[in-house]
């Protein structure tokens, strides 16, 4: 029996430097073409979606982390025009600045200060929304 037809499975990273703000890309391609998002993208055949977002922000942006937390599963169909697909996102806090440099399907990679009165692309307010809302709950220590 073969596989169903079923969403595509693609990750996206929400990464705060030590200031507040946040690793965006400008997107090289439609949708949204020149427009801001996360970096992230398609899990590939084999590996983890904990691989998948290291890989994509590492490709897309030049940064690399470690440690990810889960901010939420993201499933809307039409999030989306491409097709339906599923996006894990994850957390990852720097504790240092690092610079980006853009790569891959990124046109451009920055440290968007002023990134909640931009608009992004897909559904990734909401998801810097939530990943925020996890921040601020997590204990100081």
């Amino acid at each position: 029996m073969g596989f169903p037809a079923t969403p595509a499975l693609t990750v996206d990273c929400v990464v705060f430097d030590p200031t507040g703000r946040v690793l965006l890309i400008r997107r090289r391609h439609e949708p949204f073409k020149g427009g801001y998002a996360l970096p992230g993208g398609f899990v590939e055949i084999g590996e983890t979606v904990e691989e998948a977002c290291r890989r994509e922000l590492h490709e897309e942006t030049g940064v690399s982390v470690r440690d990810l937390r889960l901010v939420g599963v993201y499933s809307d169909p039409s999030r989306d025009p491409r097709g339906h697909t599923v996006s894990v996102a994850f957390l990852a806090q720097l504790v240092a600045p690092a610079e980006a440099v853009a790569g891959d399907d990124a046109a451009a990679a920055e440290w968007v200060a002023d990134w909640r009165q931009q608009r992004l692309a897909f559904d990734h307010a909401q998801v810097l929304a939530d990943a925020e809302k996890m921040l601020a709950a997590a204990p100081r220590g």
